[in-house]
């Protein structure tokens, strides 16, 4: 029998088809420890799956490779799932890999952990970069499922709270492969319309793989650029994401976020009554200083004006005038009554009413006569009677005999 001898080429083709046709290496579930790992500018993965005792090449095409959450290392203990087939060129048997996990803590929380550290080294969590949320928010936004527990929980909290803030959905895919992309596109949005003045972005609790979306990397970069603070609202008091780091502020649950966003309307009451009687209080009794400085200037122009000052001193004028009159009316009295009493005096002395009892005046040359001395014989007499004179001459003048 004549030997046929086949081509390097042919052989492999024909390994490499039973390879590819064998229903039992289709789906091949592997474990065993990364060695070798490259992953080139391509996207793809390639690196060597090992345990004691052997070893096998891997490949994991990009269209794979980009759905991994966390970036392969050597040494790293790993499950792949793929199908055994020949690379021609080598002759050598691979694996092509199509899922990959790792050991330990998994695949998400080591992918979870390393962007975390990359964004903090990047400096997307520094406190110095948190926008103050705004007190009294006229307008609020909300990113979630339009259809969840989330949005509900939201709208009712913020009736309830603080029923004058208008609220505005974004409604965005919150779960699945599509989410990170729709949630960048919708926290973009609302900073474009600029219409709220806070966003909550979240949605309710739910496995590390539901939440994923917000511990993506895009994510975390369109929060980081909002010019709208935002609260984090992902999961169940316990879940933290990246998003929730890189937020403005950080809720447990949508419920606590929309109370961070609001105000409590029923505080606000209280606050404003207790201010309406504080400023009532200090508005009376500035009223009052006022009212009691009022009086004062009042008495002080009252005091100060010129018709005041006249009628006061018309007043002081009237009672001098009183008084003036009191005294001169006094002074006239008493020297009414010394004139009288002169008078009388005088009346008593006066000659002529000693005339009326018969005595008359003598007067030589318009002289008084007292004594018999002061005449001389031949003198003319000039006597005053009560009703007339009588002029003599004198004949002879006799003096008294002591």
């Amino acid at each position: 029998m004549e030997e046929r001898y086949l081509t390097v080429t042919a052989i492999t083709k024909y390994i490499k088809y039973k390879f590819d046709h064998d229903f039992n290496l289709e789906e091949v579930l592997l474990e065993g420890e990364i060695s070798n790992f490259k992953h080139n500018s391509r996207g793809h993965f390639y690196f060597t799956l090992k345990d004691d005792y052997a070893q096998i090449s891997a490949t994991m095409f990009a269209a794979y490779a980009s759905k991994v959450k966390f970036e392969p290392e050597d040494g790293m203990k790993v499950y792949v799932k793929g199908n055994i087939t020949v690379y021609e060129p080598s002759g050598s048997y691979q694996i092509n890999v199509k899922e990959i996990k790792s050991d330990g803590l998994g695949d998400l929380y080591i992918a979870y952990e390393k962007l975390k550290a990359e964004l903090e080294k990047e400096g997307l969590f520094d406190i110095s970069h948190k926008k103050p949320i705004p007190r009294f928010p006229k307008t609020i936004g909300v990113i979630t499922s339009p259809t969840g527990a989330a949005i509900r929980d939201i709208i009712n909290t913020i009736k309830r709270r603080y029923p004058l803030a208008k609220v505005i959905l974004y409604p965005a895919i919150v779960q699945g492969e599509s989410a990170k992309d729709d949630i960048v596109k919708q926290i973009n949005k609302a900073n474009l319309d600029n219409l709220v003045d806070v966003l909550i972005v979240g949605r309710g609790g739910g496995s590390i793989e539901d939440l994923w979306a917000f511990n993506e990397r895009c994510v975390a970069k369109a929060i980081y650029d909002s010019k709208i603070p935002i609260i984090s609202a992902v999961g169940h008091e316990i879940d933290f994401t990246i998003a929730d780091f890189v937020a403005d502020m950080r809720a447990a649950t949508p419920t606590a976020a929309a109370e961070i966003a609001t105000p409590n309307i029923e505080n606000l009451r209280e606050n404003i009554n207790y201010y309406v009687i504080s400023y009532n209080k200090r508005i009376k009794y500035i009223f009052d200083e006022y009212k009691l400085k009022l009086v004062n200037i009042d008495k002080i122009l009252e005091s100060k004006n010129p018709k005041n000052t006249l009628v006061h001193k018309k007043e002081v004028l009237d009672n001098y005038t009183k008084h003036l009159i009191h005294l001169i009316d006094r002074i006239l009295k008493e020297k009414n009554y010394k004139f009288n009493l002169i008078k009388t005096e005088l009346e008593g002395i006066n000659p002529l009413k000693i005339m009326d009892k018969g005595y008359s005046i003598t007067k030589v040359n318009d002289k008084i006569i007292t004594d018999v001395k002061d005449i001389n014989v031949g003198d003319t007499l000039t006597t005053q009677m009560k009703n007339g004179i009588i002029k003599s001459e004198i004949k002879e003048v006799i003096k008294n005999e002591k």
